[in-house]
């Protein structure tokens, strides 16, 4: 009987196990996002899951951002969901430099995009982030990993006081708890920069930062001045 009590236990603290039930809670997405997922499961294209999309609407419903940025386009699908769930005055920018998905992100926005809120922007971050006016209110940070530390300088540029930064896939699968031994060789320096990146934002003194174990790890930063 004391077995049974500690199998039933330890299943009900398998982090898996317990991330199934909360998405299982999500009330869902519009139809079109849904079959927009769905895709880009089946062509192993990387985009934002389950309950990062259910904490990325509530965000959005907590804040009302006006003026998103969004660092990291892929096929389009985030972009899109934060368009469907801000507020109608809100637009947002995202950017994107893989030529294979700008095509396809912008085929998505013509057909979803139907209130025109959103502008891509083609080019490595680093160069287009200096081109931007500062006054963001809202930035999600879903790039390449190794490269955050790179665009911070100038998202906190363009991040206007009191705005969110958002910051997803920052605990790598759980690697990032691991020592850069145990990591696979050719993920060190991401791992490492990772690190440093989260060092970083926690201890800035113009952030205030928390680190939450959903998706693959998110990072919710406000900057206080």
């Amino acid at each position: 009987m004391a077995d049974r009590f500690l199998e039933e236990a330890l299943m009900a603290m398998d982090p898996e196990r317990m991330r199934d039930f909360i998405c299982a809670m999500d009330k869902g997405n519009a139809d079109y996002l849904d079959k927009l997922e769905k895709e880009a499961i089946e062509d192993d294209v990387p985009i934002i899951r389950k309950d990062m999309q259910s904490l990325l609407k509530f965000l959005l419903a907590l804040s009302h951002p006006l003026n998103i940025l969004e660092v990291g386009t892929a096929t389009g699908f985030s972009a899109l969901l934060m368009a469907e769930y801000s507020d109608d005055p809100a637009v947002i920018t995202t950017i994107e430099k893989y030529e294979k998905r700008i095509p396809v992100a912008r085929q998505h926005f013509d057909s979803w995009d139907k209130k025109k809120k959103i502008t891509l922007l083609e080019g490595d971050a680093a160069d287009v982030l200096k081109g931007l006016n500062p006054g963001y209110d809202f930035v999600f940070m879903d790039a390449a990993k190794g490269q955050y530390e790179n665009f911070l300088p100038e998202v906190m540029r363009v991040l206007k006081k009191g705005g969110l930064l958002v910051t997803d896939n920052v605990l790598q699968d759980g690697d990032i708890v691991q020592s850069r031994f145990a990591v696979t060789r050719r993920n060190r320096t991401i791992h490492a920069r990772m690190r440093e990146y989260i060092y970083d934002i926690t201890h800035r003194d113009d952030l205030q930062t928390v680190i939450l174990n959903t998706g693959d790890g998110v990072t919710l930063s406000v900057k206080t001045r």
